[in-house]
């Protein structure tokens, strides 16, 4: 499998699955640019991480690690990434829409209620922000027949940290179904891709503090880079057209394309536990 030549954009790539994806296509020559809101100084006091530690790590990999400081809460700082990929490449191959905005009360074992309006952060970085960021990239994809993959979860259809996470993942889910609706004419595929538990910076900290948080799971987990080489083969896949506007599971895609993780182990699927991804309706109304 090869990159070499394709243009990918990776968002919220400073540490955890964003800069594992970008690091995994920049391992097969991909030019990549990331984006963080900080070019230098890492956001998140305790799990580090900067944009240009991802774009120099992609370039040791093989690839062309390009670092563009983007705040996804910005539309106009969006709208300028946008304008300078159209002006540095003219293209755009891969869209992986991963900027989130994770409030710190995340995990916290509570109501809604008795947690902070902050929650919402998840649906205005993260929910919001992507539709933005696909909305930009639509002109450079449709040159390019390219992909656009959302990293979404299982919390789409259970409970998962509470309603805001929830109704963020959903979102995110059915916005990918529907934007393939309008790319279908156009050879564009839209993907929602369900991760599994990921071995992320962030949750190393908390099962370190926490050890019986995820009990065996963590023994399992994903790598950061799973996901991206799962996104590669998918990419190359000639018939990755028949996906779009569907859920796919990282770990049951992967088995399909006969890929395993980087310590060579294939990473179950939450499915029997968690539950299926939905079946959207093919009715269009226009």
């Amino acid at each position: 499998m090869n990159m070499q030549g394709k243009i990918c954009l990776v968002t919220g790539a400073s540490r955890g699955v964003g800069k594992g994806i970008a690091l995994a296509l920049g391992a097969q020559g991909a030019t990549v640019y990331v984006t963080g809101r900080s070019l230098t100084t890492a956001t998140e006091v305790g799990l580090g991480g900067t944009l240009e530690e991802t774009a120099a790590a992609i370039t040791a990999r093989g690839g062309q690690g390009i670092a563009v400081a983007c705040d996804h809460a910005d539309d106009a700082a969006i709208a300028a990434l946008f304008e300078r990929i159209k002006t540095e490449q003219g293209r755009l191959d891969v869209l992986v829409n991963n900027a989130i905005a994770l409030p710190a009360g995340l995990i916290e074992t509570a109501p809604f209620w008795q947690k902070s309006l902050d929650e919402l952060s998840l649906l205005d970085v993260g929910l919001r922000s992507a539709y933005v960021a696909s909305w930009h990239a639509a002109p450079l994809l449709l040159a390019s027949q390219g992909l656009i993959a959302f990293t979404s979860s299982f919390g789409g259809t259970c409970y998962m940290h509470g309603p805001a996470y929830g109704a963020g993942k959903a979102g995110t889910d059915k916005m990918a179904h529907d934007m393939a609706q309008d790319f279908k004419a156009h050879g564009v595929t839209v993907v929602s891709l369900w991760l599994g538990l990921v071995k992320t910076e962030r949750t190393d900290q908390v099962c370190g503090a926490e050890p019986e948080k995820y009990g065996a799971a963590y023994k399992v987990a994903e790598s950061t880079e799973f996901p991206g080489r799962v996104i590669a083969a998918l990419y190359h896949d000639p018939a990755r057209q028949a996906r779009s506007g569907k859920i796919q599971v990282v770990a049951e895609l992967a088995k399909e394309y006969g890929l395993t993780d980087l310590d060579d182990k294939q990473p179950p699927s939450y499915r029997k536990t968690l539950g299926n991804p939905p079946e959207f309706s093919t009715a269009v109304v226009e």
